[in-house]
């Protein structure tokens, strides 16, 4: 086994590794916060942080680990059926507050296949990461403008934490789409190394919103 020599490809991959980590830290708090109080959004929101959780632990083998072509596109193959369902779990969580905290079983089924759908395109159409940023900017969108009415409406507790979050995602998936930033801080970074830095503080604030929304809950009987 030989780690890549490509300096952007290393810093990205240390930085999926990075992202892995914090995803794995929201699940553990988000579980110890919240599981006694809302059981469906905790497993909800541990099933979104966990599938990221694994496509970034994936990505960091991906982009850090030498290999041929044929075998970096399989390892693409999980990665992309993960971010799939990190995004379907993300708009159900969104969903789930939106509508007082319930989901209907179809709608979260739905949404699993919708999962599934963008994954067969991506087994269609090569190189088609494009098409997941697409996806997941449809679902930024819809939790942006839905955490900005909960915010303006004073419905939800930590929704503007929420919406701080889902705007530097925005930010950070603006920046991948892109696919022309370059940046030196030492080390050299690509649109992709810098996708995975402002995913943590944006995954930071989400996870904000939803401990302080939760905790709002606790002593009410």
């Amino acid at each position: 086994m030989h780690f890549i020599e490509i300096p952007t490809e290393q810093t990205t991959a240390i930085t999926d590794v990075l992202l892995a980590m914090a995803a794995t830290l929201f699940i553990v708090l988000i579980r110890a916060k919240g599981i006694k109080t809302d059981s469906k959004k905790t497993l909800i929101w541990i099933a979104a942080f966990g599938f990221l959780a694994l496509a970034a632990a994936l990505g960091a083998i991906a982009h850090g680990i030498e290999m041929t072509k044929e075998l970096n596109t399989l390892v693409w193959h999980p990665i992309n059926l993960c971010l799939g369902l990190t995004v379907a779990f993300f708009t159900a969580g969104v969903i789930y507050d939106i509508n007082r905290f319930n989901i209907a079983g179809y709608i979260l089924v739905l949404l699993i296949i919708s999962s599934l759908l963008f994954f067969i395109v991506t087994l269609i159409i090569p190189d088609s990461f494009l098409i997941f940023i697409l996806y997941e900017a449809l679902a930024m969108l819809f939790a942006l403008v839905s955490y900005l009415i909960l915010s303006f409406g004073g419905k939800l507790r930590g929704a503007w934490l929420m919406t701080f979050g889902i705007l530097i995602s925005l930010l950070a998936s603006v920046i991948q789409a892109m696919g022309t930033f370059q940046l030196t801080l030492i080390w050299e970074f690509n649109y992709n190394g810098l996708f995975h830095i402002l995913q943590i503080p944006g995954l930071l604030f989400i996870y904000a919103g939803i401990i302080r929304e939760i905790n709002s809950r606790k002593f009410i009987l």
